[in-house]
């Protein structure tokens, strides 16, 4: 599929692992250099943008250093400044590093954990229309329930960063 974006997309479809589920049909879309702040506020800019393409809830902080994920809800996270080094997908997952103006797009279910990053990190993080997220961590007790949830998430209505366009609409399709 060719890129007709201003940005580097890609996509990590992760297995599930036996305690993190991952999602079993979206990919996770990292969204390289996708925001320019122009010299502006970039926590602003990051809150701006989501809420101009209907994403909320939005808050100011870091990653978790721990395994994680979100069954009931997608998550789109910025890095508005500095970079972190993110495990995501679980322990068999993948490792990525992003900076400012980087967007990690996470499906329902998918794992994400901080495993270091710079003194002056500022992430943004924000949700399509729906519950508030649930934290889970991989306990066998949670399985159950997280898959049916992760199943019954919806698809968002637009893309955190293109609106009514994007990659979202390419790479989650149902």
């Amino acid at each position: 599929m060719t890129n007709t974006y201003s940005t580097q997309i890609t996509t990590h479809l992760f297995a599930d692992d036996g305690s993190i589920p991952n999602n079993p049909t979206l990919p996770l879309i990292l969204y390289s250099g996708a925001i320019d702040f122009g010299g502006k506020d970039a926590a602003d800019v990051c809150e701006e943008l989501f809420a101009a393409n209907g994403w909320g809830k939005s808050w100011r902080n870091g990653i978790f250093s721990y395994h994680h994920y979100h069954s009931n809800a997608h998550e789109v996270l910025a890095i508005a400044q500095g970079r972190v080094e993110v495990y995501l997908g679980g322990e068999r997952g993948s490792i990525i590093t992003v900076k400012a103006g980087d967007v990690i797009l996470i499906p329902a279910g998918v794992g994400h954990k901080n495993l270091g990053a710079s003194t002056d990190l500022l992430v943004i993080g924000a949700y399509p229309p729906g519950p508030y997220c649930d934290l889970c961590y991989g306990h066998p007790e949670e399985r159950p329930q997280v898959l049916r949830n992760i199943e019954a998430v919806p698809l968002p209505s637009t893309d955190p960063v293109y609106g009514n366009v994007g990659p979202l609409f390419e790479y989650w399709q149902s």
